[in-house]
């Protein structure tokens, strides 16, 4: 029996029940000797068992099985995924910790609250401090809701040399607070290697483009698994370029799935644009996230449409 959250695959989704709001959702996926498999936990190990889940087979027909027990698994590489709610994530690849995109110190406002502002729903308590010993931090965007300097001034206190992987368009926000610090344009590869020894391997990918065409695009990332048996896909917007991305190919897809819209203008995509994206990389797992589930306020959030649930997702 699951407690503390529910899961459906493929794709499937993890939300903290109503009894866990501080807790948070932990997914872990485990490359095995011969059958890729998962399991899910908040905090700790919880088995699933693969009679649990209606797969559906319309959009993708592998089915994935449920591993029973962390203990039964032969596994050479195990990445650990904890969703922070918005666009953060707490990695654990192979026993690399990678944060990303975080946001844990006060609200998401782009300084101009009276037009947004936005807090978590679930992790209302969770800190700076609750974080364990990272090796990394991935930025993928150069706005607030990616590079948040409110998080990143006191996270740069704490951990001044901590190594960055990030979009060149962040530059000018993280060389007043980090010291090692490397920028990688879509194409470039850099190298994380964590206290145990693991190294990962990282490829930037062409992500949206905030300003005019010919402004360098954000960043999406690939990131390889120290052993090459699981590689994960990450960009936050579900905005790619197809023909960047059509020889890659990804076991894991973390993406958005329901899109975040303004008249005439789309924030975040989904739906449509991520059942291609996962058939492009040929995705094992697809990580739908809700991006957009904050407790928000303000002129601009009264205006932002969602389209597309889940659901319709994996209909």
């Amino acid at each position: 029996m699951l407690t503390g959250f529910h899961c459906n695959t493929l794709p499937f989704s993890c939300l903290p029940s109503r009894r866990s709001r501080t807790r948070t959702t932990d997914i872990i996926l485990s490359a095995l000797s011969k059958t890729p498999r998962f399991t899910s936990a908040c905090r700790s190990s919880v088995p699933i068992h693969p009679t649990a889940f209606n797969f559906p087979t319309r959009r993708f027909s592998k089915v994935v099985s449920a591993l029973v027990s962390e203990e039964n698994a032969v596994a050479t590489d195990v990445f650990k995924l904890t969703y922070l709610e918005g666009n953060s994530w707490l990695w654990d690849l192979d026993g690399v910790k990678v944060l990303v995109d975080p946001i844990l110190v006060g609200n998401l406002d782009f300084g101009i609250p009276w037009l947004f502002d936005a807090g978590k729903k679930f992790l209302k308590s969770f800190q700076l401090s609750d974080l364990p010993q990272v090796d990394c931090l991935l930025i993928t965007q150069s706005l607030d809701d990616h590079c948040h300097l409110k998080t990143l001034k006191p996270l740069s206190k704490m951990s001044p040399n901590l190594k960055v992987i990030a979009t060149p368009n962040a530059k000018t926000l993280l060389d007043p607070l980090f010291q090692n610090v490397t920028y990688v344009e879509p194409g470039q590869s850099s190298e994380i290697e964590g206290r145990n020894g693991s190294k990962l391997r990282v490829k930037a990918t062409a992500g949206p483009v905030l300003g005019p065409p010919w402004q360098r695009p954000e960043n999406g990332y690939l990131v390889n698994s120290s052993q090459g048996q699981l590689t994960l896909y990450y960009e936050p917007h579900c905005v790619y370029n197809q023909n960047f991305l059509e020889k890659e190919r990804s076991d894991i897809v973390i993406t958005p799935v329901i899109k975040q819209l303004l008249p005439k203008f789309t924030l975040v995509s989904g739906q449509e644009d991520a059942v291609k994206l996962a058939k492009l990389l040929h995705a094992k797992f697809i990580v739908p996230m809700k991006n957009g589930d904050l407790d928000s306020k303000g002129f601009l959030a009264s205006i932002i449409q969602s389209e597309g649930t889940i659901e319709s997702f994996k209909v």
